[in-house]
Order: structure tokens, then C-alpha cells, then sequence
């Protein structure tokens, strides 16, 4: 009798979790996709009127704007990689990566204020993880954030809860949805579980749980980038 591999729970919002389950089977590793957290759209008027620049923190909000607005002449700051190719392949020309977390995109805006000339525009989530506002206006900058799609809460299948005992691992990409695993691992404890985390800001609300035997263990990524997060894997 072949025993199949234990699997890799991806928690992350579609389409995102097709991406990453993508990625992990390409390295061979079985994967259960089941996200904690959905993507709602939303639709706001937009008004670019003064605006010279655009913030995108996630692949989401490049895709809900661009859903929002056929305007692609604006340069765009993008988190990571994978928000700047979401955004070239929206149409975008001027793009540039800050390959970090929202704290290196604040970095990077506030290195380039002198060549801005205009307000900066941060559509995002209606909730954001992270405050990319703050540090643009403490720069001096003019910063609004527009909030073009929701992130609401789901709860695991069934199916999902019967296998907490035999997963290899769950992967978390946000503080928004390792609250609601915490919430899960309340009720039903996996103290076999090893949680990995894409930094140490998503970790925390799971880390009360290694103490009280809910959770195994608890990793951050040692940069806040996909490609650390799965490289914690082979550890």
C-alpha cells in the first residue's frame, strides 16, 4: 500500500493559492488549498486628479484597480516582484519593485519623493496589514489610500479540520489570515502542526499557541518574500 505524502496547507486568498500551490508542485510537494480568507472586490469612484504616483502593497490591488481604471501613465511602486509584474502585465510601464515588505516600499517612495511632484495613491485593501500611509506623510509626502477590494474571513472545510493532525505544514502570508488560524487552532489544537510565516508580523498571533501545545512550532521567513517562505520547507 502506497502511503500518500503529507500536505501542505496553502491559507492565502484565490488566486493567489493556485499560485503558490503552482509553485510547490513543481517541487514535487503535495499541497491542500484551502484559504482562509476571500477577496471582495469593491468600487469606489476614482479620482486621479493631482495624483502622479501609485502604491501597490499585494498582487490584489493591482488587480482590483485595474478593473476600477483603464489609466496605466502613472508610475507605480510595487511591494515585491510579484505586485511589479502584476502590475506591467495590468499594462503598467514604470514600474519598480521594492522586493520587501511595506516598510522597504515606504523606503523607496520616500527616496524618490524629489522626482513625485504630486500625491501618491495606495488602493488596497479596505482593512490594509500594514500602514504605508503614515511613513509617506511623515515624509512629507502627499499620501490617500483607496480602498478597492475586502478581504473577508472563511472558515476551513471540514475535510481540512479532520487532517490538522497529518499536514506537513501550514503557510501563512498574512497577519489577517494567521488570526483566524489562531482562532481555529483554539477550538481544534494541532499540536503536530509546524506554521510558516512570511514575517514576523504574521507569526505572532500563532505564537501564543506553541506555548499552550495548540501548535508545534511557529517560523518566519528570514525575508518577507514567497520564495523564503517555501524555502523554510527544506528546514
Amino acid at each position: 500500500m502506497v502511503i500518500a505524502a503529507p500536505r501542505i496547507w496553502i491559507t492565502r486568498a484565490l488566486p493567489g493559492a493556485e499560485e503558490t500551490a503552482g509553485r510547490l508542485r513543481a517541487m514535487a510537494l503535495p499541497v491542500l488549498v484551502d484559504p482562509l480568507l476571500a477577496v471582495v472586490p469593491l468600487s469606489p469612484s476614482v479620482d486621479l486628479d493631482g495624483v502622479a504616483a501609485l502604491a501597490f502593497t499585494s498582487v490584489n490591488g493591482v488587480e482590483a484597480f485595474a478593473r476600477l481604471s483603464a489609466v496605466r501613465d502613472r508610475p507605480v511602486f510595487a511591494v515585491g516582484e510579484r505586485t511589479a509584474r502584476a502590475a506591467r502585465e495590468a499594462g503598467f510601464g514604470e514600474v519598480a519593485s521594492a522586493d520587501g515588505d511595506v516598510g522597504a516600499l515606504a523606503a523607496l517612495i520616500t527616496a524618490r519623493a524629489s522626482g513625485i511632484g504630486g500625491e501618491v495613491l495606495v488602493p488596497g485593501a479596505l482593512e490594509p496589514a500594514g500602514d504605508l500611509i503614515s511613513p509617506l506623510v511623515a515624509a512629507v509626502l502627499k499620501a490617500r489610500r483607496l480602498a478597492v477590494y475586502e478581504t473577508v474571513e472563511r472558515d476551513p472545510a471540514p475535510e481540512t479540520l479532520d487532517q490538522l493532525g497529518s499536514l506537513a505544514a501550514v503557510l501563512l502570508h498574512s497577519p489577517r489570515a494567521a488570526g483566524k488560524l489562531a482562532r481555529v487552532l483554539q477550538a481544534r489544537p494541532a499540536p503536530s502542526l509546524r506554521a510558516l510565516c512570511l514575517s514576523p508580523s504574521v507569526a505572532a498571533p500563532l505564537e501564543p499557541l506553541v506555548q499552550t501545545g495548540r501548535l508545534d512550532s511557529v517560523t518566519s521567513a528570514p525575508h518577507p518574500t514567497e520564495t523564503a517562505l517555501l524555502d523554510l520547507l527544506a528546514s
